[in-house]
């Protein structure tokens, strides 16, 4: 054997045991189903030889005597009859087992799978998500699941065929051995044929598996930014980039189909050639006395009743190398271990402190840190104001506290109780109102009403139609950002959090609701602690205290009319940011003051 044909074979035999795996941890999800479906198909491939038997009986008992000398017996008729019925019934009744339960099979692993991979997806924490694209893993538990299963389906009716093949073999080669020989002799040309399909389709399938993964992750991400496609007129670009891939895409499948139709054209001239030859042959021994009209066609009957078992071996073939695929990109993330939850090294702060940091770093992968050396203690009750410039560390806090990612070194303390985080992009889903603000859990009315009360968006909700029961659409689109803002707010209260993250929650609100929103959070939450970023000059001033951040480490602290007298740094940045205000303040009250005044349109 030569240097190149020995790594081939090893590719091959490894191929064959990674499908071998594939359908044993497929079947192991839900075993009975699929294992009474086989047990339906291998009743189906009995009846299959049974009924050649009964036809070789019947044209020698009943028809050629009926021809030879026009007597036959009345017993022999209703034998016949009989074994012809009775067989065709238990047949049928092996071919309903096996289709209902071979789909029940099939569905049940694929929501099974789907559910897994869901769970394992959900239980990675939030660092592991930002480092790949959701379309990406989305397409990991749908369409990747779907064509893992595919399989399923013609494996056993194919995994009879093999009881098929062997035990027709055997009866032929009762019946009459030369004959029998060159029919089975068919056999390996056709699983041969089959295997070679197998082989050279199985490069298409996959790389159209990784392009489809890649067309739902760039369609997401299109749709997901489609305001800025929109807004910059990209929307040929975009177009043109799905095109690329989609291309690609059809190109793998196209090459697959026309790789299938050349090899379905050979399966159908083979067993056709065959049966010629059998005719011919067994003619032949006829005529020599050795076979009887019966036999011949009982084997020609048997030949072409295995025609089709045989092709549905190329179809569980054609569908493995798809399974390979999509399985492979499923284990990928059933595999990949849980990474550590942030939020379990977050501990329990001392008695009468709300938050604590004790000597906090935290840098993102492969940059400089974003926070060095945080000390701070905010005590129980209070609320706090982070503020600094852009990438200061300030969110990253707020992500550490809420046990979002987790302190390079250090240690990140809270309060024991809920905490609860709203960030500055507010996330609804393309649900009811009622249901975003519980998100999982049960509240009354009174409780949501309440939280909508204190977020001060129970105007609006309640001038809404059907009031909490109104569908926001998908993240929230028919709410202006404000009231968006307000939800995610009225969500995090009704919880009744110890520990109350805000990510410049009210950036969207006109200064006059934000300043009655945090008027509102100190009375609802007198007990709480409050950590907010904030960049409003009039809200910063509302706080207990401030936290001044400059370049990841804290730079100042003290009350916001305080730190104005005495630094400069931190008087300039105020100054920047009320000229940041009046410069967006028109523009940006006047779109969400329109969309507060109207119906959520």
């Amino acid at each position: 054997m030569s240097d190149l044909e020995t790594p081939l074979l090893r590719s091959r035999v490894e191929r064959w045991r990674m499908a071998a795996r594939l359908v044993r941890d497929l079947v192991r999800v839900h075993p009975k189903p699929f294992v009474i479906a086989v047990s339906g198909a291998a009743v189906f491939a009995m009846c299959t030889v049974a009924s050649s038997v009964v036809l070789r009986w019947v044209i020698d008992h009943v028809i050629g005597p009926r021809f030879s000398d026009g007597h036959v017996a009345t017993s022999s008729v209703l034998i016949g009859l009989g074994l012809v019925v009775g067989i065709g019934c238990i047949r049928a009744v092996g071919v309903v087992i096996r289709r209902t339960f071979a789909g029940v099979a099939h569905w049940r692993i694929a929501e099974t799978l789907s559910a897994d991979v869901i769970a394992r997806l959900v239980a990675q924490p939030v660092a592991w998500h930002q480092r790949r694209p959701s379309g990406e893993l989305a397409a990991r538990a749908g369409v990747d699941v779907d064509a893992s299963v595919d399989v399923l389906s013609p494996l056993p009716y194919a995994s009879s065929t093999v009881l098929l093949i062997v035990v027709s073999a055997g009866w032929m080669l009762f019946i009459d051995v030369p004959l029998g020989l060159f029919a089975v002799c068919v056999f390996p040309v056709l699983i041969g044929i089959n295997l070679s399909y197998q082989h050279r389709v199985d490069r298409h399938f996959t790389a159209a598996q990784d392009h489809l993964g890649r067309l739902s992750a760039a369609v997401h991400e299109s749709f997901e930014g489609v305001q800025v496609v929109k807004a910059f007129g990209a929307e040929r670009r975009e177009t043109e980039r799905l095109a690329i891939i989609a291309s690609q895409l059809r190109d793998e499948r196209t090459a697959a189909v026309l790789l299938r139709g050349s090899f379905d054209s050979v399966l159908d001239a083979v067993p056709a050639l065959a049966n010629i030859g059998l005719i011919v042959l067994g003619a032949l021994r006829i005529r020599s006395g050795n076979l009887t009209i019966g036999e011949l066609a009982s084997m020609i009957y048997m030949f072409t009743l295995l025609v089709f078992p045989l092709r549905l071996i190329g179809y569980a073939l054609s569908a493995l190398p798809h399974s390979l695929a999509g399985w492979a990109r499923v284990r990928e993330v059933l595999d990949e271990p849980v990474m550590d939850d942030p939020a379990d090294r977050v501990g329990v702060a001392p008695d009468g402190i709300g938050v604590s940091f004790r000597g906090v770093a935290y840098c993102f992968e492969q940059d400089r840190p974003v926070l060095d050396d945080i000390a701070l203690d905010v005590p129980i009750g209070r609320t706090v104001a982070l503020v600094g410039a852009t990438g200061a560390g300030k969110t990253t806090m707020l992500r550490l506290a809420a046990g979002l990612v987790g302190a390079a070194s250090g240690s990140v303390a809270t309060v024991a109780g809920q905490r609860a985080i709203v960030l500055q992009e507010a996330f609804l889903l393309g649900d009811t109102l009622r249901e975003n603000i519980a998100f999982g859990r049960t509240y009354t009315d009174d409780q949501i009403w309440a939280a909508l009360t204190t977020a001060e968006g129970r105007e609006f909700v309640a001038e809404l139609p059907n009031g909490l029961d109104t569908t926001v659409g998908e993240r929230g689109v028919s709410l202006s950002g404000g009231q968006r803002q307000r939800v995610a707010l009225a969500r995090a209260l009704v919880r009744e959090p110890a520990l109350l993250l805000l990510d410049d929650t009210t950036s969207a609100l006109d200064p006059s609701t934000e300043a009655r929103v945090v008027a509102n959070l100190r009375v609802a939450l007198r007990d709480a602690t409050v950590l907010m970023v904030a960049s409003r000059p009039s809200t910063i001033a509302l706080a207990d205290h401030v936290v001044f951040l400059d370049a990841g480490t804290i730079a100042a602290t003290g009350t916001h009319a305080a730190l104005l007298a005495t630094n400069p740094l931190y008087r300039s940045l105020m100054e920047a940011f009320e000229v940041d205000r009046g410069a967006m303040a028109p523009g940006a009250d006047a779109r969400d003051v329109a969309g507060d005044a109207g119906s959520g349109a």
